[in-house]
């Protein structure tokens, strides 16, 4: 598989060989769903709560008598079948969403989607990327010369500048191949790795 070269001006130079057991791999829909809705399920913190009958805050006075008014008996306001009442079956905090995924099913799941991106032209290779300071507009106006307004980055390594640089960009993302995830990579409309990036994916997804 072939990718991609772009320069500082996002314009394609030259052609860069990638592995095909991470870039040229068959599309498999079933397993990127499940891939990605495990990753959401498994970042969910699971903090809801709700009030059961016994929480609700409540009179112990019987709502009117027993008989003779027609109505269903009842016995307190606190009645899961009464508006304001407590639930039946409450969330609690410590709801576990999480889900299981084999380590052979996200590496290949991984690898589904990386090469579906490259198919598409969303994913192109770049030789390394930085800025000379810590200042956010300078990697915003190096993103926006390449003619880039949503874009990924995985880099092999990651210096103290990009990572401040990049922190409050909304729209672009570096992060090493270790923290790539799923969600990411479907999301953002671009997709840059570094020509050492694809030695690191190659050794974690081939």
């Amino acid at each position: 598989m072939q990718l991609e070269l772009l320069n500082e001006q996002g314009q394609a130079t030259a052609k860069v060989d990638a592995p095909d057991t991470v870039f040229a791999r068959d599309y498999n829909e079933a397993l990127v769903h499940q891939v990605v809705v495990a990753f959401q399920a498994n970042a969910r913190q699971g903090t809801r709560a709700q009030l059961d009958r016994g929480e609700v805050k409540h009179s112990t006075k019987k709502p009117f008598r027993q008989k003779g008014t027609g109505r269903a008996r009842a016995g307190m306001t606190s009645s899961p079948l009464w508006r304001g009442g407590g639930r039946i079956f409450p969330n609690r905090p410590d709801e576990n969403f999480s889900q299981k995924v084999n380590k052979k099913m996200y590496r290949a799941g991984m690898a589904s989607i990386l090469s579906q991106l490259a198919r598409d032209g969303r994913l192109a290779v770049i030789d390394s990327i930085g800025v000379e300071a810590p200042k956010t507009k300078l990697l915003a106006a190096k993103i926006k010369a390449m003619g880039l307004d949503s874009v990924m980055v995985i880099a092999d390594q990651i210096d103290d500048n990009l990572a401040l640089a990049s922190r409050n960009l909304s729209n672009v993302l570096v992060v090493e191949p270790r923290y790539a995830d799923p969600l990411s990579l479907v999301f953002f409309k671009k997709v840059l790795v570094t020509k050492g990036a694809i030695d690191k994916l190659k050794e974690m997804y081939a």
